[in-house]
């Protein structure tokens, strides 16, 4: 693909809108999450979500080897969130200190975040620099009359 053509698709491609999440998961004592906006629906029945992970970020090995996560709905004013998880944790680091939390087998459930889903991986997928996975969902919250948070990039081959 040519220069021009590269800068129209990353241009193009970050107009796809999608919501924000922080996805937590938990396994053998650690715990951790990271904002992720690649999710979205992938079945009515029974109910399923897609969700992509950068290879190699920590959370990856506590979903591989629980089988869980949780997505916690970023409002609209996502500034809080970002600013928490936009640098991302190690699995030693305490990735939830200063918010109000709640567990769930799946994850952590993060009460300042609009509501829930708790979700058990069924399948996943590599997908260039990252893996899909494909979730049915277990349970969920929605709190509060607020409304998500919905991302637009500049730039689709960048986050």
């Amino acid at each position: 693909m040519n220069e021009e053509m590269k800068r129209v698709v990353a241009r193009a491609l970050g107009q796809v809108p999608s919501g924000c999440f922080v996805m937590t998961a938990c396994h053998g004592g650690k715990a951790t999450g990271i904002l992720a906006s690649w999710v979205q629906q992938a079945s009515f029945e029974p109910p399923m979500v897609t969700a992509a992970v950068k290879l190699g970020r920590p959370i990856q090995q506590l979903i591989e080897a629980s089988g869980h996560f949780v997505l916690n709905h970023i409002p609209e004013n996502p500034l809080s969130m970002f600013r928490h998880f936009g640098r991302g944790f190690r699995l030693e680091e305490a990735a939830f200190d200063g918010l109000s939390t709640q567990s769930d087998p799946a994850g952590v459930i993060i009460q300042e975040c609009l509501g829930h889903l708790s979700c058990r991986v069924v399948g996943s997928l590599d997908a260039g620099d990252h893996r899909i996975y494909a979730a049915e969902i277990g349970g969920a919250s929605l709190e509060g009359e607020g409304r998500p948070y919905v991302h637009l990039r500049t730039n689709g081959l960048q986050y």
